[in-house]
């Protein structure tokens, strides 16, 4: 583990062709939470993220970047990135997506609760949460997903896929991260059955999701078919205790 760091909570922000949408979330995060720390992993962007990124890294030292050679899928990114934070001593990382569908305006809330629980998640199915600019095909997609997720693995969260979350790092220790198989967007159900399998206390609060404005979405029938692939071999690994 490296030194203790001054500032406790580092911030990952995964990018792949966010150039409309990475200043503006830089912004935002340090007026909601100027203390914290931001790393963006940017996997090769060909549209010049990376090269935005790596000019706000050089204007604020509290902001650091992660090139990487390719397109390799949010969930390796965000496991690069959090093992990034173990390694410099964090003791809280926070995970968001760069394209403004969460609101950095929650940060001090999960910041408040993370001092009382093991992971925060910010919930879009609890009571005052919810989404803005999804079409039925999205919203169905996404309730689907958590059913199964409840009735394949028995989690009791209510958003078992959402991305926005808040974990301390000695949590990250004892998950394991070079356990973590999920590449793409599956990886927010694994490591969710994962911290609960280590005994996490896991809370939800409400956000409100809005759907990106600037740019493409990235979820496609690959990243659907790794989903459910993904929740089929956490629940062998449950039968087989091989977690």
């Amino acid at each position: 583990m490296g030194e203790s760091n001054e500032n406790e909570t580092l911030i990952v922000v995964p990018t792949y062709n966010e150039k409309g949408n990475i200043e503006t979330v830089y912004h935002k995060i340090f007026k909601a939470a100027e203390n914290c720390h931001l790393l963006i992993v940017d996997d090769n962007s060909p549209d010049g993220t990376g090269q935005i990124a790596d000019e706000l890294a050089k204007q604020d030292p509290r902001v650091q970047v992660l090139h990487r050679g390719g397109k390799m899928g949010l969930g390796s990114a965000y496991v690069h990135g959090m093992k990034t934070a173990l390694e410099q001593g964090y003791r809280n990382v926070i995970a968001m997506d760069a394209d403004l569908s969460h609101d950095p305006v929650n940060l001090p809330k999960m910041l408040a609760l993370i001092k009382e629980f093991d992971m925060v998640i910010g919930s879009r199915y609890v009571r005052d949460g919810g989404m803005v600019n999804w079409n039925a095909r999205r919203f169905l997609i996404s309730q689907f997903a958590n059913l199964y997720c409840r009735w394949m693995l028995g989690l009791k969260q209510a958003d078992c896929t959402g991305g926005y979350k808040c974990y301390r790092a000695e949590l990250l220790r004892k998950i394991d991260m070079e356990k973590i198989f999920a590449r793409g967007y599956s990886f927010q159900v694994e490591i969710l059955f994962r911290a609960l399998r280590t005994g996490a206390k896991v809370t939800e609060f409400p956000i409100i999701f809005v759907n990106r404005h600037e740019g493409e979405s990235k979820l496609n029938f690959r990243e659907l078919l790794e989903f459910g692939w993904t929740v089929l071999k956490l629940r062998w690994f449950s039968w087989t205790g091989k977690v």
